[in-house]
């Protein structure tokens, strides 16, 4: 995975008693200990009590950092894929877990590829042959356990524990993890009140420091908020990563820690615009997408996230900075693309990878008076509803992609042109 500056950080989880050893360039050299295993007593979550376990890891989890100069690392028999100076060829995918959740009497058929195709996505993406992935967020869905007659789900693992990270992320992500580096973007199914236990063992590029680990809830202020960092992705082009998984939708009072955490994020975002050409910024809440819900046998639109738009308009009116040109998200369970006519950026939805989808249609063109940007003209409007896929980038120049949207075998949906923080997209 790729952390702030590009940082080249090594992960493996074994069930074996002691890290393995890292090859780099033929030469070994020690992996440390990240997290050991451990039963981690029961907490409070975002499900009843009753629908809640100890998170178990009977694995042990080892880091360690790869010079940039590397050019074979290698982990047993296991080659990593390492970054490469321009990545000019991107997978961006979010959303993937299987969806086990009974507040909403939700579930999924996680044993059936057609119903939870994640593993499928993961190995189209990865023929593609990419240089990097980045994943919006949301890795862990499989939070209560499969009710008795849902053959669909039978026998699946559950919670926040190691088999359930595994069942959900690790098994079926195998070929893409293989494939290229990854960018993790942190969701709110990642916050400490569900899967942030796993979050820091497994996933963040960050040192587990005592306090953020999400095991004690009265340290939950500290364990789900980080600074935003960059990854440069060559030729003038980076994408600034957020961690804004504990946001959610409503307006946030000043009072509240989130606050002023948010202002944060939106200090180091436009430091981080004024030191690149081209600026990718990667969180899981879409700020200006647009999500559809059937009300009544009507269906009603929430254009824009009310939660970060108001941290971040108190420090810039347009909300973003101008040096932002495209945002990547996920959250909603839809391929989603706004474009602009003033100065906000393209937003992207990638939130369609393999949990359950949305189904709501939304509309081709958004109603008069509809947007979600305040006093913002929308310039075009594209989404795909209830259909599974992944969306690549490809750099067609030096402020400029193409990027496609791609279903589960491949085939291509839309295809899409960025420059600058404009973008269109036509059917293809």
């Amino acid at each position: 995975m790729l952390g702030p500056d590009g940082a080249i950080e090594a992960r493996a989880v074994t069930e074996a008693d002691q890290c393995p050893s890292l090859n780099l360039d033929g030469k070994t050299h020690d992996m440390a200990v990240r997290a050991g295993p451990a039963i981690e007593p029961k907490r409070p979550t975002a499900s009843p009590a009753d629908l809640s376990k100890p998170s178990r890891f009977p694995v042990l989890t080892c880091e360690a950092r790869i010079p940039a100069k590397v050019r074979s690392a290698t982990v047993g028999r296991h080659r990593l894929a390492l970054p490469k100076v321009n990545a000019n060829r991107i997978v961006v995918i979010g959303d993937t877990g299987c969806r086990l959740k009974a507040a909403d009497d939700a579930w999924q058929a996680c044993n059936d590829p057609a119903a939870y195709p994640f593993a499928r996505i993961a190995a189209r993406a990865a023929a593609w042959k990419p240089d990097l992935v980045i994943h919006v967020g949301d890795y862990l869905y499989r939070e209560n356990p499969c009710p008795a007659g849902q053959s669909g789900c039978a026998g699946s693992p559950w919670g926040y524990g190691w088999d359930a990270w595994d069942a959900d992320f690790f098994t079926p992500a195998r070929k893409l993890l293989e494939a290229a580096p990854w960018v993790m973007v942190r969701g709110n199914h990642e916050n400490c009140v569900r899967a942030g236990q796993g979050w820091w063992r497994f996933l963040d590029p960050r040192a587990l420091e005592p306090g953020r680990d999400c095991n004690d809830p009265a340290n939950d202020v500290t364990g789900d908020y980080s600074q935003p960092y960059a990854v440069p992705l060559g030729k003038g082009a980076q994408v600034v990563v957020m961690d804004l998984s504990h946001a959610g939708e409503e307006p946030i009072a000043p009072s509240d820690p989130r606050f002023e955490q948010y202002k944060q994020t939106s200090v180091a975002l436009k430091y981080f615009t004024e030191q690149a050409r081209f600026t990718f910024a990667a969180d899981h809440y879409p700020i200006f997408g647009v999500a559809a819900e059937r009300k009544h046998d009507a269906i009603k639109l929430y254009p824009g996230n009310q939660a970060l738009q108001s941290v971040f308009s108190a420090l810039d009116p347009h909300i973003l900075p101008k040096g932002v040109d495209t945002l990547l998200s996920g959250h909603i369970h839809v391929w989603e693309q706004v474009d602009f006519a003033g100065r906000q950026p393209s937003q992207f939805v990638a939130g369609f990878s393999g949990t359950q989808e949305d189904i709501v249609p939304l509309p081709k063109q958004l109603p008069p008076g509809v947007t979600p940007a305040p006093d913002a003209s929308v310039r075009q409007f594209s989404s795909i509803v209830d259909k599974f896929g992944y969306m690549t980038l490809e750099r067609i120049g030096k402020l400029s992609w193409k990027a496609k949207v791609n279903a589960i075998d491949g085939s291509v949906l839309k295809v899409c042109y960025i420059s600058g923080r404009a973008s269109r997209c036509s059917a293809h």
